[in-house]
């Protein structure tokens, strides 16, 4: 799985850097999407907002367009607060951002704000609170911390709802359940993702791209001697 494919046109921030490592001429804009979507969670559905960045561009003068899924939120304990989901959402964004600016390609470095959440989720204010995610453990590992991750797969039917129309999608989210200092914490994220009405042509593609996600987390836990199962979609 540590075999990285170059897609072209590009459909990940990786594929960007890649290809401007290469020669390429890559720019990047990117524009900010908060879908409201309903989640199978067990037997109980729940609402729920996806954060989503879209990307687009070009790569030597060929026009791409793709989009990545940062967060999720809601009001219960099922997920993070949309609060806590903004700033999860921008620790993965600046990261990726990093990822971009050490490659050479350029773009302008927007963030998620709360304050373009929706109104019902202005009382969340006061529970801005910090949420670690799985970098911070990476790099605590690295510090010489003792932690050990039990990595869990899921594939989550949701429907994505949209202005003028609805989308069935299927969710590719992996769990990282984290022991530290004789606590637990849990760690999620979506790693892609595919329309059910268009599967085949989908289907694959997203896996691909989850697995090689997945594939690089796994490689940085190697680094440091982080203890976890070693798990892949299917």
């Amino acid at each position: 799985m540590n075999d990285r494919i170059i897609h072209t046109p590009p459909i990940s921030v990786t594929d960007l850097a890649m290809l401007k490592e290469k020669g390429s001429e890559v720019t990047v804009d990117n524009t900010f999407e908060i879908n409201e979507v309903d989640l199978a969670h067990e037997v109980h559905p729940f609402k729920a907002f996806l954060f989503f960045s879209r990307f687009s561009g070009s790569v030597d003068g060929k026009e791409y367009e793709f989009r990545k899924c940062y967060s999720r939120g809601c009001t219960h304990n099922l997920c993070p607060h949309v609060s806590q989901a903004v700033m999860i959402a921008n620790r993965y964004l600046q990261r990726d951002y990093k990822a971009l600016e050490n490659a050479g390609v350029e773009v302008e470095k927007k963030l998620f704000t709360l304050e373009n959440m929706l109104a019902e989720f202005e009382g969340k204010r006061d529970e801005f609170v910090g949420a670690l995610i799985i970098d911070d453990y990476i790099n605590m590992a690295k510090g010489g911390d003792d932690i050990s991750v039990d990595v869990s797969l899921e594939y989550v039917p949701a429907v994505e709802n949209f202005a003028n129309y609805k989308e069935r999608r299927i969710f590719f989210a992996i769990n990282y359940t984290v022991t530290h200092l004789g606590k637990i914490h849990i760690c999620q994220r979506c790693l892609a993702c595919y329309a059910i009405d268009n599967e085949e042509a989908e289907r694959e593609t997203a896996k691909e791209l989850a697995n090689s996600r997945a594939s690089g987390i796994y490689a940085r836990f190697d680094e440091a001697n982080i203890k976890y199962n070693k798990v892949f979609f299917e």
